[in-house]
């Protein structure tokens, strides 16, 4: 059967000695994670957690260019065309689930990533206990730029990084490089990409996972990313977005208006909500983090910003979204809150 035709399972499963091997296997859409996938994916981690002869886990991705670079958003922009927002929710109730599942999963859960990684394929990986960077990693939360949010944990996540570093790629949806990424913590070790299928062999043998990173492990090189720093710090450190870019407009450096230009093609709706996001999420615990994120995404899922973002980026291919507000100043602090009020108590996600 030919890789990636109708007929192939989206993931795969198997036993290598003893590791349990998760493929990630929709490499024709950039594996991009289907309802089916994380219901497998969650259900497959039930059986291998009360199996004694699993001691590991190991997440990987067919082809060669991304591990997971999201969602699948085509599937969700068609569900509300047909008036499907309740089925959306429901992936949503089940992918936020996985992610805590993840988190305080009781064996070690490594993946493996090479390529892209955004949206839900970071939940799929960042939470695990090792992050393991190849030559092709490229991790972004770019969901501002589809009139979304940072989610699958990046409530959690993105305050925890060092500095200012979490509100700049919430706001920015930058593109964080292998050394970058460990440099932050995003990643917990940097393999050669040339040694993932020896590493992939070592990682079934009963010898211990951290002392076979270690030995795979590459020599941590400096990346952009310490150098800038100190003006992410100085900068995103500042009381709101328009601060925010106010400050990076009075840099006059290539960077700074780098960031500056992409802030501005982001929704300011979806600006204003990740901004109050990081803020709320360095006081809330991982479950909390899920359970906030579970009442934005039950109220962003029902506006049609979102649908316009996948409509300019995915469908029609414009990059022309039309964002409604179009301004920050026209985002008040009462429709932020918003977002962040409680849901009807059985509605709320219980973790």
């Amino acid at each position: 059967m030919s890789q990636g035709s109708s007929q192939e399972p989206e993931i795969l499963f198997e036993r290598r000695g003893c590791a349990g091997f998760v493929t990630l296997n929709r490499p024709q859409a950039l594996n991009a994670a289907t309802d089916n996938m994380v219901r497998q994916l969650a259900r497959q981690l039930d059986l291998w957690e009360n199996d004694s002869a699993i001691d590991r886990v190991i997440v990987r991705a067919e082809g060669d260019r991304a591990f997971c670079a999201g969602g699948d958003i085509r599937a969700l922009y068609e569900q509300f065309k047909a008036g499907g927002v309740r089925e959306s929710i429901d992936f949503w109730r089940v992918e936020y689930t996985l992610n805590h599942k993840i988190k305080h999963y009781p064996k070690p859960y490594i993946a493996l990533i090479d390529g892209i990684v955004m949206g839900g394929g970071v939940g799929l990986s960042v939470h695990g206990t090792h992050r393991v960077a190849g030559d092709k990693y490229s991790f972004a939360y770019p969901e501002v730029g589809i009139g979304f949010f940072p989610d699958v944990g990046a409530t959690h996540v993105l305050p925890r990084l060092p500095g200012k570093i979490g509100m700049w790629i919430g706001l920015t949806g930058w593109r964080v490089n292998a050394d970058d990424g460990v440099y932050c913590g995003l990643a917990t070790h940097r393999v050669e990409s040339a040694q993932f299928a020896e590493l992939e062999r070592a990682l079934t043998t009963d010898e211990s996972v951290g002392e076979i990173l270690k030995t795979f492990s590459s020599q941590q090189m400096r990346g952009k990313l310490e150098d800038e720093h100190p003006l992410i710090d100085r900068i995103f450190a500042l009381s709101s977005v328009e601060e925010i870019l106010a400050a990076l407009d009075a840099e006059m450096n290539e960077f700074a208006s780098q960031l500056a230009r992409a802030i501005r093609q982001k929704s300011p709706t979806s600006l204003k909500i990740a901004f109050e996001q990081v803020q709320r999420g360095a006081k809330l615990d991982f479950a909390e983090a899920m359970q906030t994120e579970f009442r934005i995404v039950n109220r962003v899922a029902r506006e049609p910003e979102f649908y316009e973002g996948i409509r300019a980026v995915v469908i029609d291919k414009d990059n022309a979204p039309k964002w409604n507000p179009a301004s920050l100043e026209a985002v008040t602090e009462a429709k932020v809150a918003s977002y962040f009020a409680p849901l009807p108590g059985p509605e709320e996600l219980k973790l």
